[in-house]
């Protein structure tokens, strides 16, 4: 199974605490590139230096800001690839899946569906209520826009899929010796690590029931088809479409799509629709055509090997 799939799996608390806190440290490195070029800019204009997020995030057309940001991410992808190879003496593979190699199918399914489904309800909303949208496009920038989604967009995605779904869904199922506490803290991590998204402040505090029912949604679909290939292909649909077809002044990225949402948005449609009724839908399309069975063992089961923590002894050693 995908959290007991390494038989030289490193086994020490104290190397997962590393790696998380070495990841975390090229996440923080890849913030320069966006910093400097803000100051860079403050400089030259003679504006001044801008004073909250928000002025930030408008010093740069929205192509450039985007491309920066993702940055961030680039450079978080090479600190999980060199935590996993030289901390753990391990492959990305087996962090990935229990597959002998990657299955490029699965990822391309999940992307092809999540990307038919999220593009029919967005122009299913706008015709369905086209006062609730203006129309952005630009051909120029829509086409710089398309190059940085299909080149950054994703690893941006693989990043957050590789932290979560991957390195600590694999660390803390080893801590605790079972399924479910890997899948209810890593899913409650991710929802909390878009805490400070402009959407939590539109909608409030609910909105956090999606973005955990996310990492729930996510969580799932990876410890029942025994691999990340699904989720990595959701993923990278969901903020690739996203950012191609439609934003808003309150979301986290400010694109230019074809759609501008100039409305108020809806709990119930923002929240509660995915979760309760679209999420539940792709996870029996998955179960279906891959034939998922024994969801309560892959789902809350025991794992057999398991990191005993100690204040004293940190080795590789059971």
């Amino acid at each position: 199974m995908f959290l007991e799939n390494k038989d030289n799996v490193s086994k020490s608390a104290l190397k997962y605490l590393l790696g998380f806190v070495v990841i975390s440290l090229f996440y923080i490195l890849g913030q320069i590139p966006f910093g400097v070029a803000v100051v860079t800019k403050a400089m030259s204009s003679g504006k001044g230096m801008p004073t909250t997020e928000a002025d930030m995030m408008n010093v740069f057309s929205p192509n450039v800001t985007l491309a920066l940001m993702l940055l961030i991410f680039v450079s978080t992808m090479i600190g999980i690839i060199l935590v996993v190879k030289y901390i753990h003496k391990l492959r990305m593979i087996d962090i990935t899946t229990t597959r002998a190699k990657v299955d490029w199918k699965r990822i391309f399914f999940s992307f092809a569906l999540w990307s038919v489904m999220s593009a029919v309800l967005t122009i299913a909303s706008y015709f369905g209520s086209p006062e609730d949208f203006v129309v952005n496009f630009k051909p120029i920038p829509f086409l710089i826009l398309v190059f940085i989604s299909f080149t950054l967009l994703p690893i941006q995605t693989s990043a957050e899929e590789y932290i979560f779904r991957g390195y600590l869904m694999q660390g803390l199922g080893l801590l605790a010796g079972n399924r479910w506490f890997p899948l209810v803290i890593t899913s409650v991590m991710f929802g909390l690590m878009h805490i400070m998204n402009p959407e939590v402040e539109k909608m409030g505090y609910i909105i956090m029931i999606y973005y955990i029912g996310t990492g729930f949604f996510l969580g799932i679909v990876t410890l029942m088809d025994e691999g990340m290939e699904l989720a990595l292909g959701f993923h990278a649909a969901n903020n690739i479409v996203t950012a191609l077809l439609v934003t808003s002044e309150w979301s986290a990225l400010k694109t230019e799509s074809v759609f501008k949402d100039i409305s108020t948005p809806s709990v119930g449609f923002e929240v509660l629709v995915p979760v309760l009724i679209i999420f539940p839908l792709v996870l029996f399309v998955f179960s279906k055509k891959y034939n998922w069975t024994d969801w309560k063992g892959k789902l809350t089961g025991d794992i057999q090997t398991r990191i005993v923590p100690s204040s004293i002894n940190f080795d590789d050693h059971v």
